[in-house]
């Protein structure tokens, strides 16, 4: 079964842009400031890194392709300019399509509420292609990413990977024999 591919979606102020290679030159700035780091760890990437990384998430699957890769950069209506990133890295349990989201706003665009709008708009999207588990892994410290996520609707649970909460949210899927998408 091919995973679905990313596409252009657009909110009321953002436009979410397929991932591309020539992203990187742009994105190496937004993904540069160190306090983006303190819950995820690591630093940020050089411009070959990022390259090199967004080539292969261009993809839009694992090498192994038992996992479908959808990255989108956030950008403003507006200044057209890169606010961050939102990700879903799709695979299947049983006969579910289950999603892990993640978010991440460059330190100047914080707190205007763009992960959640920007997140929604993708979660429509995932909903549209019959994902029907949701999941974050969220660091216990890391208050505004609980916020975000539980405005999302999804709910902590007792689970803890790698050192991070597990967050989800289920939507059951549409009787047998519906169309998703109407």
């Amino acid at each position: 079964m091919p995973w679905p591919t990313a596409t252009g979606l657009e909110s009321a102020r953002l436009i979410l842009e397929p991932l591309a290679p020539d992203h990187a030159t742009e994105m190496v700035a937004v993904l540069a400031p160190p306090e983006l780091y303190t819950f995820i760890g690591g630093e940020p990437p050089t411009l070959d890194a990022l390259r090199t990384r967004y080539q292969k998430q261009a993809v839009g699957h694992s090498p192994s392709d038992d996992a479908g890769w959808l990255n989108w950069i956030i950008r403003s209506q507006t200044t057209r300019d890169a606010l961050g990133y939102v990700q879903a890295t799709l695979t299947h349990e049983n006969t579910a399509l289950v999603a892990d989201i993640a978010w991440l706003i460059t330190p100047p665009a914080q707190h205007h509420g763009i992960a959640t709008e920007a997140t929604t708009t993708m979660l429509t999207w995932l909903q549209d292609h019959q994902v029907i588990m949701v999941r974050a892994f969220i660091h216990p410290d890391h208050e505004a990413s609980a916020r975000i996520a539980a405005r999302l609707g999804l709910s902590a649970t007792p689970t803890i990977v790698d050192g991070e909460v597990l967050w989800q949210h289920f939507e059951p899927s549409p009787p047998s024999g519906t169309d998703p998408l109407q």
